[in-house]
């Protein structure tokens, strides 16, 4: 198995976020991704640096007017008078996708402050003068993955930081800026007749389920902490099956706060009978540590062994699989929680 990173990843470097009302020191920091290095090289997993495969791979997922904002939001935002640090939206708007999550148009305001309302989702993706760079190379690294498996690999890891699973075609939200594992599905499509990505984050990826939701060539199943009392608040729940040829091919599992182990382990053996009922050719699994009892976010009471019986699970799945990293905020449940996770799916992978 490859790890694919790049040190330029860790370029993006915020301070401010809000939560509970308040704003606070970023928990989105380089610090996660280097811990994730280390941890996996005590499995024998060394950093291989991604290519540059241009902006189409992006552009397959993410709308050209929100990369073009993405690109250039910095610059324009600096030439405000008394401008922050970073920007941060100061305004929402009236419209956001539908029930069908089809994507927005082009917003009507032209001027950044009213852009940055459109396209940034809250206050928790503060960007700096090097987070589009950051963010490019982290679907770079989700690229680079998926090329990986359609050249015959069995199994990669993108280690994605920025993480991904929150961003839609066109708006920033949770951290996220590009959805890698959106990136990496569209990808593999180009060989694979049908894909799923499962996604075992304690946050519903909110941005990939509304990306593939009217697509019935790849399925989206998600187990995550009970969305009503939780973020993302608006989606994440057990009635969503999916929408037109969608319909059936979007399977959320909610967690009732408090849940451990037991739940979330049966959860991901639903997931997983699931993927292999749709009749995947290839899997996407979206990887957050931030389930664990030990995570600042986390309502769950998930632990380490847990992570390993899931990498089991996910590891028996025979087909080709990229793993990709989204949340997991305790410095020392990630250095836990993902090298037994890694050691546990490799342990049970099979000969092709």
């Amino acid at each position: 198995m490859k790890l694919f990173f790049s040190d330029r990843q860790m370029a993006h470097r915020p301070t401010q976020y809000m939560i509970n009302g308040r704003i606070t020191n970023a928990l989105e920091r380089p610090e996660r991704a280097q811990t994730l290095i280390t941890s996996l090289a005590a499995l024998g997993l060394g950093v291989t640096e991604p290519g540059d495969a241009g902006r189409a791979p992006i552009a397959a997922v993410h709308a050209d007017h929100y990369i073009d904002f993405l690109e250039s939001a910095y610059r324009r935002f600096q030439a405000l008078p008394n401008a922050g640090p970073e920007v941060l939206p100061s305004a929402s708007p009236y419209q956001g996708a539908d029930a069908a999550y089809r994507p927005r148009p082009a917003p009507r305001p032209t001027g950044i402050l009213g852009q940055a309302g459109w396209y940034i989702n809250g206050l928790s993706n503060a960007m700096t003068e090097h987070s589009f760079a950051a963010a490019y190379v982290s679907a770079q690294s989700a690229v680079a993955a998926a090329a990986d498996v359609i050249g015959g690999a069995f199994d990669s890891f993108a280690l994605c930081r920025p993480p991904g699973h929150h961003a839609y075609v066109d708006r920033a939200a949770g951290f996220c800026f590009f959805n890698n594992a959106a990136i990496i599905a569209e990808r593999l499509r180009t060989r694979y007749r049908r894909v799923a990505i499962i996604d075992f984050d304690t946050h519903h990826g909110d941005g990939t389920q509304a990306i593939f939701y009217s697509r019935g060539d790849v399925f989206f199943g998600s187990t995550h902490t009970d969305p009503s009392g939780y973020y993302p608040h608006y989606s994440g729940y057990a009635d969503e099956k999916g929408e037109g040829a969608g319909e059936g091919a979007n399977l959320n599992l909610p967690l009732a706060e408090g849940s451990g182990d037991e739940a979330f382990i049966a959860a991901n053996h639903a997931l997983a009978g699931a993927v292999i009922a749709f009749g995947a050719e290839a899997l996407v699994v979206s990887a957050g540590w931030d389930a664990h009892r030990e995570d600042p976010l986390s309502k769950l009471s998930v632990t380490t062994p847990a992570y390993e019986a899931i990498g089991a699970i996910w590891g028996a799945v025979p087909i080709p699989t990229v793993i990709v990293q989204e949340g997991g905020y305790s410095l020392s449940a990630v250095s836990e929680a993902a090298p037994r996770f890694v050691s546990a799916f490799r342990a049970a992978r099979q000969p092709r």
